[in-house]
């Protein structure tokens, strides 16, 4: 693959961008997605959209999403020159205290959580999680510094240098999903030179997903596909899950979904696809009403869309230290590049 999926990760992950705060990462990754694409925009929510037309009047159209927002935190208050703060999406307090932040000033910030050093602690208190609600961060300013600095709703992300890990990995923070929106970016350089002949094919970043799903909605509406794919992450088995609790693993390919937010039919031709192309895949069940990512929302957009989800396997979601592999995404960039070609000729 000619596109080096690891440098656009390290590009788009080392951006800032939670949810309802995306504007830069939206702005690189519209730099990165216009090369492929006749016309991109970003819609009146944030969510990049671009697309590629065949030319035919009333041709179908696929639509290709992946969320481009991250788990962050929104400064609530200032004490004693520390703030206090709510968190954007599904951050974790068991991660927090001595973890170090971003704080989204104008230049950046960092910041630490504050922490008690456990010889001081209780007995009682060495097992609990602090509540979000009870920590700080310590930026190292006066209150009278952090309030003309930092104005009350500023936001942050969790720190993270993304870096090269293992064998073939990245470990970063926000590869939930900017590791989906660079497969999508594989396979736009996989069928560049593809000819389109009935189909209109829309690509989406969408926008705060991590916060109930948004962004996807009235994207989707907008576009009002035939089809759409929806690219997002799935947790990866490490020693410390069993297997029924994490069945899918690094190393064996996309995840493709089967449950009610999927279409059966489409499901089965992007799995029949990756059977016949070789393309390395797993195979998972989400049975409950939603999947929890964007699938559903664009599944009952306007009068319905033909949806299907595929996955990327990531260790650690919603940490500053998600590890992907490589191969992985490049499975999903070939499952989605040859599913498009498949679709247009539908």
């Amino acid at each position: 693959m000619a596109l080096d999926i690891k440098e656009v990760l390290k590009e788009l992950c080392e951006v800032p961008g939670p949810s309802g705060f995306e504007e830069e990462v939206v702005l690189r990754a519209k730099k990165l997605v216009e090369p492929y694409m006749d016309e991109t925009w970003v819609d009146t929510l944030g969510n990049l959209m671009g697309v590629r037309k065949c030319g035919k009047p009333g041709a179908k159209k696929l639509l290709i999403d992946a969320h481009i927002d991250e788990i962050g935190f929104v400064v609530t208050a200032i004490e004693e020159g520390f703030l206090k703060f709510s968190a954007l999406g599904g951050l974790d307090a068991r991660l927090l205290p001595a973890a170090g932040v971003t704080v989204m000033t104008e230049p950046v910030m960092d910041g630490v959580v504050c922490v008690l050093p456990p010889h001081i602690l209780r007995p009682e208190d060495t097992e609990k999680v602090t509540k979000i609600d009870e920590l700080y961060i310590d930026i190292g300013l006066s209150q009278e510094e952090a309030e003309r600095l930092i104005p009350i709703g500023t936001a942050g992300v969790l720190a993270s240098n993304t870096r090269d890990f293992g064998e073939n990995q990245i470990c970063s923070k926000a590869l939930d999903n900017r590791a989906g929106f660079a497969a999508i970016l594989g396979a736009l350089e996989l069928i560049k030179n593809e000819s389109f002949d009935d189909i209109d094919l829309y690509v989406m970043a969408s926008v705060q997903e991590e916060v109930g799903m948004r962004g996807a909605g009235p994207g989707a509406f907008a576009v009002s596909p035939d089809y759409c794919i929806v690219v997002d992450v799935g947790e990866a088995k490490t020693p410390d899950a069993t297997d029924y609790e994490i069945p899918e693993k690094m190393g064996e390919g996309v995840i493709v979904a089967r449950g009610p937010n999927m279409n059966r039919a489409f499901t089965d031709m992007i799995i029949n696809i990756a059977r016949e192309k070789e393309i390395n895949h797993q195979i998972t069940v989400i049975p409950g009403g939603s999947s929890g990512t964007n699938t559903k929302e664009i599944q009952i957009s306007q009068c319905g869309v033909a949806t299907a989800f595929v996955a990327i396997p990531i260790k650690y979601v919603h940490s500053a230290n998600e590890v992907v592999l490589i191969d992985d995404i490049e499975s999903t960039a070939k499952l989605l590049g040859e599913t498009i070609k498949s679709v247009k000729g539908a």
